[in-house]
């Protein structure tokens, strides 16, 4: 539910304003491995000065964002059919690819933000102690742990400065963090961080949005040629294009929320992608 115009999504089950997914976080380790609930991620400073620099840079744009925005409330009508259509979406997409049974799979989010998505995730059939987080920033972070159950294991810090688990999750995450990652190489450093965590079989679960926003500097598109780029070794790329403009979305629904699904037919409206990245 990220947006070419900015600024943080909100999840279900979290206050207005409190979702934006940043990148970076640890996220579990292999299966069959133990590890405390909550673990700390390396400390950024460990990496090379690029990527720490990243980091840093990620973290001072989240805080220029505007904080409990009611433009990403579910109170919205705008946010709320977004929200609805990307639920509905992604439990389509795990069908057309052949994932009908989530309950014994093992996810992960990188970037899971305040939690939302991962409330979602158990909405489709995910069973909490089979799903995982990692969030960069602490204070999204202590906001997933107080809305998740505790069967959830998080992580909080740089997800490129983590060991997770070689192949070790069915599906790796990624909402609207590429989005935010404003340098190319550490974008494809996480992106292979996240396809070392991938089991053979399994795959990526991509949302972002595709156009550039004029009036947000801080967040780019991620067309799909770029996506492809970040996992040349995707067996297979199923793709969905969704969400109706959210500037468009938020004008019409305040004349009727009916002209959302309505002017959401045409597809060059639709400023998001979900897709399925297939790890062979």
């Amino acid at each position: 539910m990220s947006r070419p115009d900015d600024a943080p999504r909100m999840p279900p089950g979290a206050c207005a304003g409190t979702r934006a997914h940043a990148p970076g976080v640890g996220a579990s380790s292999g299966a069959g491995a133990t590890a405390p609930a909550d673990v700390a991620a390396p400390n950024a400073q460990l990496h090379a000065d690029g990527v720490a620099d990243e980091v840093q840079a990620v973290r001072d744009r989240y805080a220029r964002r505007v904080p409990q925005d009611a433009r990403y409330s579910l109170r919205n009508p705008a946010a709320m059919l977004a929200w609805q259509e990307r639920l509905r979406a992604t439990a389509d997409l795990f069908g057309q690819v052949g994932l009908p049974d989530l309950a014994g799979l093992r996810l992960i989010e990188i970037g899971c933000g305040t939690g939302g998505n991962l409330l979602d995730a158990m909405r489709l059939g995910f069973a909490p102690e089979h799903i995982a987080g990692a969030e960069l920033l602490a204070d999204r972070y202590a906001v997933a742990r107080s809305v998740l159950p505790a069967d959830v294991q998080l992580w909080q810090g740089d997800a490129t400065a983590t060991d997770f688990g070689a192949a070790s999750w069915d599906i790796v995450w990624q909402s609207t963090v590429f989005s935010s990652l404003l340098d190319d190489a550490f974008q494809q450093q996480l992106a292979d961080t996240m396809w070392r965590c991938v089991r053979p079989g399994g795959g990526v679960l991509w949302h972002d949005f595709t156009v550039d926003n004029p009036r947000n500097r801080d967040v780019r598109g991620v067309p799909l040629a770029r996506v492809r780029a970040l996992f040349p070794q995707a067996s297979r790329l199923v793709t969905l294009r969704i969400t109706l403009a959210p500037p468009i979305a938020r004008a019409v629904t305040r004349v009727h929320p009916l002209l959302y699904p309505l002017l959401n037919t045409l597809p060059p409206l639709r400023t998001h992608v979900l897709a399925w990245l297939a790890k062979p």
